[in-house]
């Protein structure tokens, strides 16, 4: 048994490897030009592949006597980064200038010469790549890192097809990393998954960045891939099973709707399975979505009917849906996303997106590189930008549909150059910074930050003193000269500096230098404008409505709204109506609890309308009731009143901590409340929202079984989170709606079946 359980092993390894593993295993360069040349007439059937052809020739007599560290010919290389490129279904140029990329590099071939016998757009291309990998002789690794994205940014800038070819490169080093020293494997390793990883997801290439992310896992953390892998692959014929019934089973529901689709399923790969890992601290057995459901369709129409038709398949979990169809990922990635609940309790996830947005998603081919990459996502700041990235969509139409690859590229850098509006400039010490054309020092200094820019006293361009109008010029590296004894801005400055920032961080300057003038106007007009108006000042001043109206405007205190009236920023009068409108809600209040705490005292008793709840409450007429969130009360719990101030009455259980421990000046709050009995034979279709947690021993499937218990009543879970402690003991929070204490006694009582569970509480407060 053991000597199977290895065997399988072993086998899951060879078959994650194969998973990466491909042209790089032919030998025969015969063979893979014929693959090559098939791959290029697929999509682009009538073009022309004479050059294809010559740079074929001419890179295989260059490296004729040239062997890779695998012992294979070196034409090997070559051959597979131009099928990359061709399996991104790019121009002929660039097929050839993949050919011949290493040619300068490592030949007598000069640019030159490969300008002479292919054109000055595939020598173009070849220098960019070779450039990019230009030796720097005894520097420093950081700086030949830095030199090396100094170049790689620059090179996009100036034709995207570099970087492409320089990823293809990547890519079929990475797939042969094996035959480097172990110290090699992981520093390339380490670079493609810091550097050309992202960079490959930012231009939208997903099928280039999920395999560079997988092979780069596998040589920086050998033995959590190895692990992985194995483990995966031990259920890996019963994942398959489940995955086959869920795309057998949506494939019947859409095509029954006349929906025409396509529909597959895909294990998730071994790097976004880590992440998930590491980002919410789980075990390989905790993380259960392992794969994913694909549904691809003609239209988006189509794309939300097929979302209706497998939410009323299977349960899905609340807050688990994202439309990125109407809001694009900064990349044009577009698709639905929902997680669902399947047989057994096992949740997974779909994708739904049209044939169009499929191939953007694993194509790509985007150059919106410059957005950053943070926790909540990337922004696209102007209507410009949006419009600059609309090619994106088009672009691999545009290649099927045009025969011509030059009128296609030339298409694609006239109407939609991505780079005409910016400028790509460095700091001293290598970060880069894309500013519009026609920048200055100035603008450049205010990038950095404000603080720099006003104690700017001067500026080197490429180590020489420039003067503060200089026109910053691609590739151009900068450092600004400060000085404490600076006076700050000079107001002519306004008439030089392109970019906003800097115009609003100058402008900014002077107000804050008469800001004490600026606080004293500002006073000064808002009481001539109360005055005028017959307001009362003193009534509005109290500091919950400024706190309010300074959280309105953005200011951090109340001297600053002050100083913006005075300088123009504001007009006195809208700050006084926000001010009104704060008091005026107050007064209400004031007035509405005086009437409530006379009613609870009179004792009067009040029905409450089904519609807020079915609750009868003393002492109040016409209030509002509402269900506290703290303990989250259900039919059959014993609950209590509590007398918000311009909130209604607030439902709790008489065991919320946060009624045990309410200060006894509030206690006079509280006011009796029960629940409203309903005629027996009325369906229960009022459902309540509660939460528990549940304790227990962590082991392999323990969260399954327990999401099995609500699968099987049809209960949604809106939160489900869990966490397991250094000494194996799960906790697990949950909350889904229930019709009253009954059924939450009954699905307690199931839970506390569930082998391992030690203990269910309700949440208290």
């Amino acid at each position: 048994m053991k000597e199977k359980t290895e065997l399988d092993k072993r086998k899951a390894i060879q078959e994650a490897d194969a998973s990466v593993k491909k042209m790089e295993d032919f030998t025969d360069p015969e063979k893979l030009h014929e693959e090559l040349i098939a791959s290029v007439k697929k999509y682009h059937p009538s073009t022309d592949l004479s050059m294809i052809e010559k740079a074929y020739q001419v890179a295989k007599e260059a490296h004729a006597t040239q062997t890779r560290k695998s012992g294979e010919p070196y034409i090997i290389h070559p051959l597979c980064v131009a099928i990359i490129l061709a399996d991104l279904e790019l121009d002929k140029e660039s097929i050839a200038a993949g050919l011949l990329h290493d040619v300068v590099e490592d030949t007598p071939w000069t640019k030159e010469d490969i300008e002479r016998e292919f054109g000055s757009e595939v020598a173009l291309l070849v220098q960019g790549v070779t450039k990019l990998g230009e030796n720097m002789g005894k520097a420093s690794k950081i700086d030949r890192q830095a030199e090396t994205l100094r170049n790689m940014f620059l090179a996009m800038a100036e034709d995207i097809r570099v970087i492409l070819i320089k990823l293809a490169d990547r890519l079929h080093n990475m797939r042969t990393l094996k035959y480097m020293k172990p110290e090699k494997q992981k520093e390339k390793a380490r670079e493609t998954m810091d550097i050309y990883a992202p960079i490959a997801q930012r231009l939208g290439i997903s099928k280039v960045k999920v395999e560079l992310d997988d092979l780069s896992l596998k040589y920086l953390e050998p033995e959590v891939y190895r692990d992985l892998v194995e483990k995966i692959a031990l259920r890996k014929v019963e994942r398959e099973a489940f995955v086959q019934e869920i795309v057998d089973n949506v494939k019947e529901k859409i095509s029954a709707q006349g929906i025409h689709a396509e529909v597959d399923g895909r294990a998730k790969h071994f790097f976004s399975i880590y992440k998930k890992m590491v980002n919410q601290d789980k075990t390989l057995d905790q993380i259960y979505d392992l794969f994913a459901v694909r549904i691809i369709v003609d239209t988006v129409k189509d794309c939300y009917a097929a979302l209706g038709v497998i939410h009323e398949m299977y349960t899905p979990v609340p807050g688990r849906f994202k439309d990125y169809i109407a809001m694009p990922k900064p990349n044009m990635y577009q698709s639905l996303h929902t997680t669902l609940i399947g047989k057994n309790g096992q949740p997974f996830e779909i994708q739904i997106r049209t044939f169009e947005m499929h191939r953007t998603a694993e194509f790509g081919i985007a150059a919106h590189w410059k957005y950053k990459e943070a926790s909540n996502g990337n922004v696209i700041t102007s209507d410009s930008e949006a419009e600059k990235l609309t090619w994106l969509r088009q672009i691999l139409e545009w290649q099927r549909d045009m025969s011509d690859n030059s009128e296609f590229m030339s298409l694609l850098k006239s109407d939609l150059d991505l780079f005409a509006e910016n400028v790509y400039c460095f700091t001293p010490t290598g970060e880069v910074k894309d500013l519009p054309n026609g920048s200055t020092p100035i603008d450049f200094a205010y990038a950095i930050h404000s603080a720099v820019g006003n104690k700017m006293i001067g500026a080197r361009v490429n180590g020489k003193l420039v003067n503060i109008n200089y026109v910053i010029q691609n590739g151009d590296r900068i450092e600004i000269i400060t000085s404490q004894n600076s006076k700050g801005p000079s107001r002519d400055w306004l008439n030089i500096v392109k970019s906003t920032q800097a115009k609003n961080k100058i402008n900014q300057w002077f107000k804050n230098e008469r800001k004490e003038d600026n606080i004293l106007k500002g006073k000064e007009m808002i009481s001539q404008y109360c005055k005028m108006k017959g307001i009362q000042l003193s009534n509005l001043m109290k500091t919950e409505y400024l706190e309010k109206v300074m959280r309105r405007y953005g200011f951090r205190d109340w001297d600053s709204v002050l100083a913006a009236i005075g300088h123009g920023g504001l007009k006195e009068g809208q700050v006084i109506n926000r001010l009104l409108d704060e008091y005026e809600k107050q007064h209400k209040k004031e007035i509405t609890d005086e009437k409530i705490l006379e009613s609870v005292e009179n004792q009067n008793t009040m029905k409450v309308p089904k519609s807020k709840g079915g609750i009868i409450v003393k002492g109040i007429d016409d209030m509002a009731v509402r269900f506290s969130k703290c303990c989250s009360p259900v039919p059959g719990d014993e609950i209590i009143g509590f007398v918000t101030r311009g909130r209604g009455v607030s439902i709790h259980r008489t065991d919320c901590v946060n009624v045990i421990n309410l200060p006894e000046e509030e206690r006079v709050r509280l006011i009796e409340a029960e629940w409203q009995q309903e005629p027996e034979n009325e369906p229960k279709d009022k459902h309540f929202c509660v939460e528990i947690q549940i304790f227990g021993n962590d082991r392999p499937g323990l969260l399954v079984d327990i999401s099995k218990i609500f699968s099987e009543r049809k209960i949604s879970l809106s939160r489900l989170n869990s966490q397991v402690s250094k000494q194996g003991k799960a906790t697990i929070d949950m909350r889904f709606e229930v019709t009253g204490r009954e059924e939450l006694s009954t699905i307690a009582e199931k839970i506390r079946q569930v082998d391992s569970v030690l203990d269910i509480r309700r949440k208290t407060g």
